[in-house]
């Protein structure tokens, strides 16, 4: 297997040798990933995969209009690449002219590790959680708790080059830990993202899986209707994840969206909340560290293949409880007079100053909301998302969690929710069940809703 440099290379090569697209953008990401897999109260799994990915992205230019062919295959053999340079060309030569055309990217010298090997993972980094979830494997058999779950590591190394001598290069390091514990039919869920396994809270997971099925001692079943709910930042990040991803300048300008504004326009400048919440993507964050530069293979409304290797910074899409910019590529914002502006892969929101025990203890009676799942969109008009509770919804009163109740199927926006919002919490790094395959980097507060909609009650256990 040749280094991804060397495949880069050899792409750029071809391109030249054939000379049938005006630019040619190469995407090479080498991938390694280990997992660990439990179920009932043993090991079960775990497994290492290495694997690349390379897109040839070929572009020609015809006056202001250009067409794109984009290739991809995820073998590691040298002699598929110049197959792949030879379909990106024939590709763009009958494409349609590309709506989302841009000038190129100015070249960029390489960085300094743009020769150095690429890092791995191994099984090896499951260590302490291992060992962790060993001692809670015997402590959970004599108590009658019985532990499930998966852990994962992926390291992902992205290059970018293109004909015109913009360099870049990136590397990912993606985790999480996620344990459902099971206790007389109860069942609670908590999970964590980490970059680099080197200090996951294991033993206070496991403490915190124990609390919460002693909540479940007591049972009570509760009719659908409206609550004052705590959602905990798992479900909050899931909730405003989903909204990032709908935050789309040029579906906004054309109505198709909720943060279209009634008459034309958009929503931004719009005031959703008096908290003072600031709702932001940064690759920089602490913690939450991403890719700086834009790597797609294919075009969307949040992000063009015309505008690879370009810079991300911080953006704030709401601040301080006010819309604040919606998300353009370069083609997007020169139609639209929009700043050019593209989020990178994480999602933090600003909160207060009260734990989620403080907010419990403040609570007269409510619910508690730990995960959600199954969510899907309903309605796009208004961003309403329906979906399910699962693994723990409980009981509030008097400042106390004194039972679980019975799951429901619930009907919210993002946008409401931020809207109604009466009290946010600290705001700390938490991963989203619904959406952790997808987007593990984030941090939330905690977030009180007065009138938090389940609509159902539902029989999923």
């Amino acid at each position: 297997m040749i280094t991804a440099q060397q495949a880069v290379d050899i792409a750029l090569a071809e391109a030249r040798r054939l000379g049938r697209a005006d630019e040619t953008i190469v995407l090479v990401t080498d991938r390694m990933d280990a997992s660990l897999r439990w179920a009932n109260n043993t090991m079960t799994t775990n497994g290492e995969s290495t694997g690349r990915t390379t897109t040839i992205i070929s572009i020609v230019r015809q006056g202001d209009n250009a067409c794109v062919g984009s290739v991809r295959s995820g073998s590691v053999s040298p002699g598929v690449i110049t197959d792949l340079v030879a379909a990106s060309q024939q590709a763009a030569a009958v494409a349609p002219h590309a709506r989302d055309a841009a000038p190129a990217l100015p070249g960029a010298d390489a960085p300094p590790d743009w020769d150095a090997p690429v890092p791995g993972t191994g099984a090896e980094v499951f260590g302490d959680v291992a060992g962790a979830l060993s001692r809670g494997f015997r402590g959970g058999s004599a108590g009658g708790d019985t532990l499930f779950g998966y852990a994962r590591h992926i390291v992902e190394t992205t290059f970018i080059a293109t004909s015109n001598g913009l360099r870049r290069r990136f590397t990912e390091p993606t985790g999480s830990v996620e344990i459902n514990a099971k206790r007389a039919g109860a069942s609670a869920w908590v999970g964590v993202g980490t970059p680099d396994f080197a200090a996951v809270p294991t033993d206070p997971m496991l403490e915190q899986l124990a609390t919460r099925l002693s909540w479940a001692r007591r049972i009570i079943e509760m009719p659908a209707g409206r609550y004052e709910t705590i959602m905990p930042p798992s479900t909050v990040a899931d909730m405003m994840i989903y909204l990032s991803w709908m935050m789309g300048g040029r579906g906004a300008q054309e109505g198709r969206t909720a943060l279209a504004a009634r008459g034309g326009g958009t929503r931004v400048g719009e005031k959703l909340t008096s908290l003072p919440l600031t709702l932001y993507s940064d690759p920089g964050a602490a913690g939450l560290e991403c890719a700086p530069f834009v790597a797609t293979a294919s075009s969307s409304e949040r992000a063009s293949v015309f505008d690879n290797g370009l810079e991300i910074e911080r953006v704030d899409w709401i601040r301080d409880g006010v819309i604040n910019a919606l998300s353009y590529p370069r083609s997007a914002a020169a139609e639209f007079d929009a700043p050019v502006t593209v989020g990178a892969d994480n999602l933090l929101m600003t909160g207060g100053q009260d734990s989620l025990q403080d907010m419990i203890a403040g609570t007269e009676r409510g619910l508690l909301l730990t995960t959600l799942w199954y969510m899907r969109e309903v309605d796009p008009a208004v961003l309403l998302l329906t979906g399910l509770t699962r693994d723990g919804v409980y009981l509030v009163e008097d400042g106390e969690v004194t039972a679980a109740v019975n799951n429901f199927r619930f009907n919210e926006s993002p946008l409401d929710l931020l809207r109604r919002a009466t009290q946010a919490g600290v705001s700390e790094l938490t991963l989203p069940r619904e959406w952790g395959d997808w987007a593990t980097r984030a941090q939330m507060p905690s977030l009180r809703i007065p009138d938090f909609h389940m609509s159902s009650v539902s029989q999923a256990q």
